[in-house]
């Protein structure tokens, strides 16, 4: 209780008070890509355990990897905000 009113109690306030909405938010919308990601996930080790053939689970894994590339390379894109041009 010493450390109220100081600079770092102020700035923990305000950051208290920013991020709970974030959180509350963000969180929900996170909800279904983290539990797609998990199953994905535990399906790709699955097929992986049991594949037998190390040159077809290479081949597999590098496969999925580009897709991978590919939906993080347009979704990063995609939420870029354009650049107005300026008239001068």
């Amino acid at each position: 209780l010493r450390m109220k009113n100081t600079p770092l109690h102020e700035a923990t306030v305000i950051g208290d008070t920013v991020g709970d909405p974030f959180k509350d938010t963000s969180s929900v919308a996170m909800n279904p890509v983290i539990k797609f990601t998990t199953l994905f996930g535990l399906l790709a080790v699955e097929i992986a355990v049991t594949m037998q053939n190390q040159g077809l689970k290479m081949a597999i894994g590098a496969i999925l990897f580009v897709v991978a590339l590919v939906f993080v390379y347009r979704s990063f894109y995609s939420m870029r905000i354009p650049e107005e041009k300026s008239l001068t």
